[in-house]
Protein backbone atom coordinates (compact mmCIF):
# COMPACT_ATOMS: atom_id res chain seq x y z
CA UNK A 1 0.00 0.00 0.00
CA UNK A 2 2.83 2.57 0.94
CA UNK A 3 3.95 1.79 -2.73
CA UNK A 4 1.03 2.61 -4.09
CA UNK A 5 0.89 5.90 -2.41
CA UNK A 6 4.34 6.68 -3.30
CA UNK A 7 3.88 6.09 -6.77
CA UNK A 8 0.61 7.65 -6.92
CA UNK A 9 2.35 11.03 -5.49
CA UNK A 10 5.25 10.86 -7.96
CA UNK A 11 2.66 10.85 -10.67
CA UNK A 12 0.67 13.68 -9.30
CA UNK A 13 3.93 15.80 -8.67
CA UNK A 14 4.49 14.61 -12.54
CA UNK A 15 1.53 16.38 -13.77
CA UNK A 16 2.25 19.77 -12.01
CA UNK A 17 3.83 22.48 -13.74
CA UNK A 18 3.62 24.88 -16.10
CA UNK A 19 1.56 24.89 -20.15
CA UNK A 20 4.91 26.78 -20.93
CA UNK A 21 7.25 23.97 -19.83
CA UNK A 22 4.62 21.15 -21.51
CA UNK A 23 4.48 23.45 -24.75
CA UNK A 24 8.53 23.88 -24.39
CA UNK A 25 9.28 26.92 -23.31
CA UNK A 26 7.00 30.16 -22.88
CA UNK A 27 8.86 32.13 -26.33
CA UNK A 28 10.98 31.25 -28.63
CA UNK A 29 10.28 34.84 -30.47
CA UNK A 30 12.55 37.37 -33.25
CA UNK A 31 11.60 40.33 -32.29
CA UNK A 32 12.72 43.35 -34.78
CA UNK A 33 12.51 47.34 -34.36
CA UNK A 34 13.08 49.93 -37.20
CA UNK A 35 13.07 53.24 -36.19
CA UNK A 36 13.75 54.64 -39.10
CA UNK A 37 17.22 56.31 -38.37
CA UNK A 38 19.45 53.27 -38.87
CA UNK A 39 19.76 49.67 -39.24
CA UNK A 40 16.97 47.85 -37.69
CA UNK A 41 17.96 46.66 -34.22
CA UNK A 42 16.55 42.47 -33.66
CA UNK A 43 16.50 40.51 -30.63
CA UNK A 44 16.32 36.36 -31.15
CA UNK A 45 14.54 35.62 -27.45
CA UNK A 46 14.29 31.92 -26.38
CA UNK A 47 12.72 31.40 -23.00
CA UNK A 48 11.87 28.83 -20.34
CA UNK A 49 10.10 31.26 -17.68
CA UNK A 50 9.40 34.76 -17.66
CA UNK A 51 12.49 34.85 -14.77
CA UNK A 52 15.25 33.91 -17.50
CA UNK A 53 15.70 37.62 -18.62
CA UNK A 54 14.07 40.88 -18.48
CA UNK A 55 13.27 40.34 -22.19
CA UNK A 56 11.59 36.77 -21.10
CA UNK A 57 10.02 38.63 -18.33
CA UNK A 58 8.79 41.79 -21.10
CA UNK A 59 7.28 38.62 -23.43
CA UNK A 60 5.29 36.91 -20.88
CA UNK A 61 3.62 40.13 -20.21
CA UNK A 62 2.36 39.99 -23.66
CA UNK A 63 -1.06 38.81 -23.89
CA UNK A 64 -2.38 37.51 -27.21
CA UNK A 65 -4.76 40.61 -27.53
CA UNK A 66 -1.70 42.63 -27.85
CA UNK A 67 -0.86 40.93 -30.93
CA UNK A 68 -3.97 41.34 -32.02
CA UNK A 69 -4.32 43.25 -34.99
CA UNK A 70 -6.69 46.14 -35.03
CA UNK A 71 -10.11 45.36 -36.81
CA UNK A 72 -10.89 46.90 -40.34
CA UNK A 73 -14.32 48.11 -39.05
CA UNK A 74 -12.31 50.39 -35.64
CA UNK A 75 -12.10 54.10 -35.72
CA UNK A 76 -8.98 55.69 -35.17
CA UNK A 77 -7.13 59.28 -34.17
CA UNK A 78 -5.13 60.57 -37.10
CA UNK A 79 -2.89 61.07 -34.63
CA UNK A 80 1.00 59.81 -36.37
CA UNK A 81 3.17 58.87 -33.72
CA UNK A 82 5.96 58.27 -35.92
CA UNK A 83 7.98 56.28 -38.33
CA UNK A 84 8.35 53.45 -36.22
CA UNK A 85 8.00 49.73 -37.26
CA UNK A 86 8.41 46.33 -35.49
CA UNK A 87 7.69 42.79 -36.10
CA UNK A 88 7.18 39.82 -33.66
CA UNK A 89 7.75 35.90 -35.00
CA UNK A 90 7.93 32.88 -33.42
CA UNK A 91 5.71 31.15 -30.80
CA UNK A 92 4.60 32.37 -27.36
CA UNK A 93 3.47 30.25 -24.76
CA UNK A 94 2.85 27.72 -28.16
CA UNK A 95 1.27 29.52 -30.23
CA UNK A 96 2.64 30.62 -33.33
CA UNK A 97 2.66 34.84 -33.35
CA UNK A 98 3.51 36.98 -36.59
CA UNK A 99 2.41 40.68 -35.10
CA UNK A 100 3.01 44.14 -37.52
CA UNK A 101 3.33 46.76 -35.05
CA UNK A 102 3.91 50.99 -36.49
CA UNK A 103 2.66 54.27 -35.49
CA UNK A 104 0.56 55.36 -38.06
CA UNK A 105 -2.56 56.28 -35.89
CA UNK A 106 -3.73 56.26 -32.53
CA UNK A 107 -5.23 52.60 -32.38
CA UNK A 108 -1.74 51.57 -33.90
CA UNK A 109 0.14 53.89 -31.51
CA UNK A 110 -1.86 51.74 -28.61
CA UNK A 111 -0.88 48.69 -29.82
CA UNK A 112 2.52 49.45 -29.62
CA UNK A 113 2.60 50.76 -25.85
CA UNK A 114 0.64 47.68 -25.20
CA UNK A 115 4.29 46.12 -26.46
CA UNK A 116 6.49 48.06 -25.70
CA UNK A 117 7.80 46.73 -22.97
CA UNK A 118 9.20 43.91 -25.41
CA UNK A 119 10.12 46.48 -27.88
CA UNK A 120 12.40 48.31 -25.38
CA UNK A 121 14.42 45.15 -24.76
CA UNK A 122 15.74 45.34 -28.18
CA UNK A 123 19.31 47.26 -28.01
Amino acid sequence: MRCLLIAGTVLLLAGCGSDEAASGGLAALTVRVDDGAGAPRELQLECAQPTDSSACGAAAGVSAADLAPTPEDTMCTQIYGGPEKATIKGTLRGETIDAAFNRTNGCEIDRWERVQPLLDEVR
